[in-house]
């Protein structure tokens, strides 16, 4: 279904900047007097590390550097285009998270610079797991395809944790961006959607953008009780572990 839009909500082609200068470091010029309107264009953000990553991937491929390499050089792509702020919050909401016993807490050891032992070992396992997947879908010759529209459908629900959720603080880039009207959250979620269908097809679209909405209500779900709410951490958290789910969706129909 496509959402109709009110008064209040009206996307503009300056957003897709907007969502590029949010969640990757592509150089580009963008204001940020929309921002919590522009997280619909998030998926387009997605689009754009997946075109990079994918072309990453095509190279090594023209290479012949086999998949091993070809996985490790297309998530070092994914890493160093996002510049690794979806890995840091995961890092940090483990480290938060099961670090502390109660909410002042684990906000303060998620705003701490520094790695514990539990964000150590969420980053190795999701990086293994990123890895053994992408390695699957280069030998199958479809991790192109894959990457991109993963990279779509894990920055979909987004902008639906950004309005459902209230801030867990009150400072830090989760309140300065603000809460987006569900009108953007919704046509960004339709956006993924279409875009991935005509890049990997119907089924797979369908069966990865489910695991990747059950990832995030989990996400969402953990949040809830152990800050109260959602954070940037959370957020990048949320991305990464609904990649690896849609990864392995693509990996297992490859």
């Amino acid at each position: 279904m496509i959402p109709r839009f009110t008064s209040r909500f009206q996307p503009v082609p300056g957003d897709v900047a907007t969502a590029l200068a949010l969640l990757t470091r592509i150089p580009v010029r963008a204001g940020f007097s929309r921002t919590a309107e522009a997280t619909w264009a998030f998926p387009l953000a997605g689009l754009a590390v997946g075109l990079i990553a994918g072309a990453v991937a095509t190279i090594a491929g023209w290479l012949t550097l086999g998949a091993g390499m070809t996985a490790g050089f297309t998530l070092a792509a994914l890493v160093i285009v996002t510049g690794a702020m979806h890995e840091d919050g995961l890092a940090d909401c483990a480290d938060g998270f099961w670090g502390g016993f109660e909410k002042a807490r684990r906000l303060e050891i998620m705003r701490d610079s520094r790695i514990g032992a539990f964000g150590v070992l969420a980053l190795v396992l999701s990086l293994l797991l990123r890895f053994t997947a992408l390695s699957t879908l280069a030998h199958e010759d479809v991790i192109v395809t894959t990457v991109i529209a993963s990279a779509m459908l894990s920055r979909a629900p987004l902008p639906y944790l950004m309005a459902l959720m209230p801030p867990a603080r009150g400072d830090g880039l989760s309140v300065r961006t603000g809460r987006p009207p569900r009108d953007a959250a919704s046509l960004g979620a339709v956006v993924a959607f279409m875009l991935s269908w005509i890049v990997v097809g119907f089924v797979p679209t369908v069966l990865a953008a489910s695991a990747v909405t059950a990832t995030a209500f989990v996400s969402a779900r953990i949040a809830s009780r152990k800050i109260g709410g959602q954070t940037g951490d959370v957020l990048g958290a949320t991305q990464s572990l609904a990649d690896i789910m849609a990864l392995t969706v693509f990996a297992a129909l490859a």
